[in-house]
């Protein structure tokens, strides 16, 4: 007897496309990303034993990011790419092969759909979520180094949680800038949000990045050699849109003085 190979998709029909775009047709120096972006969790895996409560945390999407992301794209008229899975489903900012790339408790809790998962099922979400995503941003890159634009800055936007509840503490920046190995261009952003006395910047604060185990830095921009990037802005400050069109304009105007302030030392 033959044996009877698994063909069903993770994906069905009434599933979301991972892929979200927004000014995909703009041509611009920067390319933004995010990578956490929504919360949509395939019907197979039905909500993977989490209510709703739990998938509207943090842990299950960066709160705020994608209208934030969506309003600096069109005020830079720069082309977006997000992630509309929620990254319990399927971590995009981790190396695939990292032990949280399907998280089983995330600040402390527990994901029912996450334990014992098989080879088969994380094939799965690796192919129809993970590299799809990772497939258009490295597609829109490649097109943008060889169509004779002289510099792309690549723009990673994420939200942090103003304490966790696994380790409660008091997380004062009301943004963060991430760096792995290169910070050419983040110093420049870093210069031009400090010009606001308003707001408290933080330098590799809540996080820096993980050049082992993160995906979209090390792989997209330090890989690449391109300047970037990573936001990290306190989630109850962006949790409405009020919220989020103010930080849009905060950001998209520190990105347009550092490009300035960047190119011209580059010059």
């Amino acid at each position: 007897m033959t044996a009877t190979l698994k063909t069903e998709t993770l994906l069905g029909p009434d599933d979301p496309l991972p892929v979200g775009i927004r000014n995909g047709e703009f041509a611009s120096e920067f390319i933004i990303t995010c990578e956490h972006a929504g919360n949509a969790v395939p019907k197979s895996l039905k909500g993977l034993g989490l209510d709703s409560a739990e998938l509207n945390r943090h842990i299950a999407i960066d709160i705020g990011i994608l209208g934030v992301s969506e309003w600096v794209s069109d005020l830079l008229q720069a082309p977006l790419v997000y992630q509309r899975y929620s990254r319990l489903v399927a971590e995009c900012n981790r190396a695939l092969t990292d032990e949280d790339l399907f998280a089983v408790v995330s600040d402390g809790t527990v994901i029912p759909g996450n334990r014992n998962i098989s080879e088969v099922d994380r094939r799965q979400r690796i192919e129809e979520i993970i590299m799809p995503y990772q497939n258009e941003v490295t597609r829109r890159l490649d097109e943008q180094q060889t169509g004779g634009r002289h510099t792309t800055l690549f723009v990673s936007m994420h939200s942090f949680t103003p304490s966790l509840r696994s380790r409660p503490s008091e997380r004062p920046w009301h943004v963060g800038l991430c760096v792995g190995v290169d910070d050419r261009f983040t110093r420049h952003v870093f210069a031009a949000l400090q010009a606001d006395n308003s707001i408290l910047v933080g330098f590799n604060e809540p996080y820096d990045v993980d050049m082992i185990r993160e995906y979209s830095i090390p792989v997209h921009a330090e890989r690449r050699g391109l300047p970037y990037v990573q936001f990290e802005i306190r989630q109850d400050l962006i949790a409405d849109q009020s919220g989020q069109k103010e930080w849009a304009r905060r950001v998209a105007q520190a990105l347009e003085r550092a490009r300035a302030t960047f190119l011209s030392e580059m010059s």
